[in-house]
């Protein structure tokens, strides 16, 4: 009994596997039993038989990718401290994952959104709540890292959470579509420079005074004509 137990989350975990690269290439919607059924050698009744549904399956498949990106790029995000750190740990993991992704047609989510947005139904349900706890996520580390002093409090943090969405998008076009090999150096430069723009007004003046009390104490250059 257990070894059909172990056997039959193999095999599931299998069909879930070829689904989800399959569906990046083609999409959730292009996702077929057919095309599972022929590349995995197996029955399409035993392609759906641990889903009992290809709505299921196709879910399943969207688990999955979200799965990968969480553990590539959130959870080196949560490792780091909460904040500033984390976000800096986050673009990091985040460019390395569009620079390198596992998927053949890049970034997943990002892919399934363009497909799903104006297709109702459970599984855009399912990406939205994903899209939405991701965005939340990211705006919970900038609000932790005003409260910490790190990003001025003035910042609206869905406005930066907008705009490294937004870059990482690009990113992920121009490596897919472009072939642009600078694109995700280019996406990271970006968003940390976006970070950078918003650090508190007060440690920006503060580093300009230290520059000025620096360059006051500097010795004066020799004056008059050299000996020749």
């Amino acid at each position: 009994m257990r070894k059909s137990v172990e056997e039959a989350r193999r095999t599931r975990e299998r069909i879930v596997e070829t689904a989800v690269h399959q569906a990046s290439g083609l999409g959730l919607s292009g996702l077929t039993i057919g095309a599972l059924a022929e590349a995995l050698d197996m029955s399409k009744a035993g392609v759906v038989g641990p889903f009992g549904s290809r709505a299921e399956l196709q879910l399943s498949a969207l688990d999955r990718a979200v799965e990968m990106f969480t553990t590539a790029v959130v959870a080196p995000g949560r490792a780091a401290e909460p904040g500033l750190a984390c976000l800096h740990a986050v673009i990091d993991a985040w460019c390395d994952y569009l620079a390198d992704s596992p998927f053949p047609n890049g970034c997943f989510v990002t892919a399934a959104s363009c497909e799903l947005d104006g297709r109702p139904g459970e599984l855009r349900t399912r990406l939205q709540d994903v899209v939405v706890r991701w965005r939340r996520f990211l705006a919970e580390q900038i609000t932790t890292a005003q409260t910490a002093g790190d990003l001025d409090p003035r910042l609206e943090p869905e406005d930066l959470v907008s705009l490294l969405s937004g870059l990482a998008m690009a990113a992920n076009q121009e490596i897919q579509l472009l072939g642009d090999e600078r694109a995700a150096p280019r996406a990271r430069r970006l968003m940390r420079t976006a970070l950078a723009a918003h650090r508190p007004q007060m440690q920006t003046q503060g580093q300009t005074q230290a520059r000025v009390q620096t360059q006051a104490q500097a010795p004066a250059p020799p004056s008059g004509r050299t000996a020749s």
